[in-house]
C-alpha cells in the first residue's frame, strides 16, 4: 500500500498524530489506492503559518509571471492527461471519458488564468474635481483556503486555486476524503512548474477537524468551498461571524423540460446524459425531468429503451456508460430516497435497486433509476439525492413548466428544449437558476463563463469565467491629487 503525505511548509510530511486512512476504489472496495494523513489542527497551524510566509514572497512576483507559472501548469497537465485520468476512475469511479474531460476543464482553466495574468483589469474613472486622478486596482487578500468535493477531484480544485493563485494569494488546499490521491498529483504539479514551495499547502483530513479549523483560524482570509446546502450554511454562519469572505457552491435540483415542439431524440441524448453521468453526481445532474403532456408517454417509453442499454461497470472499461457510487453511504442514502419514492406513490418504472450481476458486487454499483407519475410535492421531486435516480413530471404548457422547475429550493442549472425561439428567450428571463441551457443538458459549463447558482445553491458569488478573480482579490480606490492645492471632495 503506497503511503501519500501531506505538503507543508514546502516538505512532504505525514500527520503529527500518525494516524491514517484508507482510500479506496469505488468500482472495487477490496483496492486500496493508499494511505492518507488524519491530519490535525496542529498540522493546519504549520500550514496556515507557512501559507502566510508564501504569500508574502508569492505577492511579490509580477501578474504576468504567475500567470506564465500556471500556464506551465496548463502544459504539464496536457502532457499528463491521461495518467491523471486514469488515477481519478480509479480513485472516484466515474468513466475514463468523463475524467478524461475533468483533466480537459482544469487545462482550459490554466491557461484561461495565464491570459488573466495580464488582463487584471482595474478602472480609470473621472474625478469630479479637476487636476485629479481617479482609478482602481486590484490586490490579493492573503491566505486563502479551498475546500474542494471528490466528484471532480481535479477541474474544481482548479477552479479555486487557479484564480487564487493568479490574484497573488497563497492557499491552503483541503480535498475530499475520497479523492486524496488525485489532489497530492495535482500540488506535484504545481510545484513542478515552480508555483513556490510555500504558496500551496496541502493537507488531507476530516470535515470535523480540519474543514472546522480552516473555518475558525484567524489566519485563514477568505474560504471557497464546494458542497453540501447543510455544510455550506454552517461554514457561513461562522465564516461571516469572523469577517471572512467566503464562496459557496453547494446543491442543485435541476431540471430538463421538453416542450411538445421538441427535437426529441435530441432532448433524449441531453437527459441520458445530465441524469446518468457521473452516476448523478454532480451538483448539476439532471434530476428532474418535465415533459409536455403531449409527448409524455412517446418520450418515456424511447428513454425506459435507451436507459436499458446503459452499461455499469469500471470506469476503465470502454463499454462502461455508468461508474459506481462514490462510497457504501452514498449508495445507502440513494436507495433510502428510492423507498421514499416509492412511500409517497412515485412508480417505478426501472432500476431502483443493487445490480444482481456478481461482477459488480465488490463495488458501490446501483442500478439508473426512473420514477414517474411524480408530483412536484414530492421529495424525490425537491431535495437533492446525488444519485442516479431521475423524477419524471408533466406539464401543460410552458409557463406551467417553468413554474414546476422552479418550485425548490436550489438554483443551479436549467434545461429547455424547444425549437420555438420565443419560448427560449422567455424561459430565460422566467427561470431562477444560475445556469440555463437551451437545446443541451443541464450539465457541460465552460470555463471560461461564471459557473453559480442562486437560492440555496449558493451566496452569490460564482466560479469560472471573469467573475471569480473578483471573490480572490481586493480592489483598492486610488486618487492622485497633481493641483498642488487642498481639494475637497463635495465641498469645492
Amino acid at each position: 500500500m503506497k503511503a501519500f503525505l501531506n505538503f507543508i511548509d514546502g516538505k512532504w510530511v505525514g500527520s503529527e498524530s500518525g494516524a491514517t486512512f484508507e482510500n479506496r476504489n469505488p468500482a472495487d472496495w477490496r483496492e486500496v489506492i493508499g494511505q492518507f494523513p488524519s491530519s490535525t489542527t496542529g498540522d493546519l497551524e504549520r500550514a496556515v503559518n507557512s501559507a502566510r510566509k508564501g504569500f508574502e514572497e508569492w505577492r511579490k512576483i509580477p501578474l504576468p509571471k504567475r500567470g506564465e507559472i500556471l500556464k506551465r501548469v496548463g502544459d504539464i497537465l496536457s502532457s499528463k492527461k491521461e495518467e491523471l485520468a486514469q488515477m481519478m476512475t480509479r480513485e472516484m469511479g466515474k468513466v475514463l471519458e468523463e475524467t478524461m474531460g475533468d483533466v480537459q476543464e482544469g487545462i482550459d482553466t490554466a491557461y484561461y488564468a495565464a491570459g488573466e495574468g495580464r488582463r487584471l483589469f482595474g478602472k480609470t474613472v473621472p474625478s469630479e474635481l479637476p487636476n485629479k486622478f481617479a482609478a482602481t486596482i486590484r490586490r490579493p487578500i492573503g491566505v486563502v483556503a479551498a475546500i474542494t468535493p471528490w466528484n471532480f477531484p481535479l477541474a474544481i480544485p482548479t477552479w479555486k486555486i487557479f484564480p487564487a493563485l493568479l490574484c497573488g494569494n497563497a492557499v491552503v488546499f483541503k480535498p475530499a476524503s475520497d479523492t486524496p490521491a488525485t489532489a497530492n498529483r495535482f500540488v506535484e504539479i504545481l510545484l513542478e512548474a515552480g508555483v513556490p514551495p510555500r504558496t500551496i499547502q496541502l493537507i488531507n483530513g476530516s470535515g470535523s477537524v480540519i474543514g472546522k479549523g480552516i473555518v475558525e483560524h484567524p489566519g485563514i482570509d477568505a474560504i471557497s468551498f464546494t458542497g453540501s446546502t447543510a455544510v455550506g450554511k454552517e461554514i457561513s454562519g461562522r465564516a461571516g461571524f469572523l469577517l471572512k469572505r467566503v464562496s459557496l457552491e453547494m446543491g442543485g435540483k435541476n431540471a430538463q423540460l421538453v416542450m411538445d415542439d421538441a427535437d426529441l431524440d435530441l432532448a433524449l441524448d441531453g437527459v441520458l446524459w445530465g441524469a446518468f453521468g457521473t452516476t448523478g453526481q454532480r451538483c448539476t445532474a439532471t434530476s428532474r425531468l418535465i415533459l409536455h403532456k403531449n409527448i409524455h408517454d412517446t418520450f418515456v417509453e424511447k428513454l425506459l429503451a435507451r436507459v436499458q442499454t446503459l452499461t455499469l461497470g469500471s470506469g476503465l472499461l470502454p463499454s462502461t456508460k455508468v461508474g459506481p457510487l462514490i462510497n457504501e453511504s452514498a449508495r445507502k442514502k440513494v436507495l433510502e430516497y428510492i423507498g421514499i419514492g416509492k412511500s409517497e406513490g412515485g412508480k417505478l418504472i426501472c432500476g431502483g435497486e443493487v445490480p444482481k450481476d456478481p461482477r459488480l458486487s465488490h463495488g458501490w454499483f446501483l442500478l439508473p433509476t426512473i420514477f414517474t407519475d411524480v408530483k412536484p410535492t414530492m421529495r424525490i421531486a425537491k431535495e437533492e439525492i446525488f444519485g442516479p435516480v431521475l423524477s419524471i413530471l408533466s406539464c401543460s404548457s410552458l409557463e406551467d413548466g417553468i413554474k414546476i422547475m422552479n418550485d425548490t429550493e436550489y438554483g443551479l442549472s436549467s434545461s429547455l428544449y424547444t425549437k420555438n425561439v420565443n419560448s427560449a428567450l422567455h424561459a430565460i428571463n422566467e427561470i431562477d437558476a444560475g445556469i440555463t441551457y437551451i437545446n443541451g443538458p443541464t450539465i457541460g459549463a465552460e470555463a471560461h463563463l461564471p459557473f453559480g447558482g442562486v437560492k440555496s445553491t449558493g451566496n452569490g458569488h460564482r466560479e469560472g469565467g471573469w467573475q471569480v478573480y473578483e471573490f480572490f482579490s481586493e480592489v483598492k480606490t486610488v486618487y492622485i491629487d497633481y493641483s498642488g492645492r487642498l481639494q475637497r471632495a463635495q465641498i469645492d
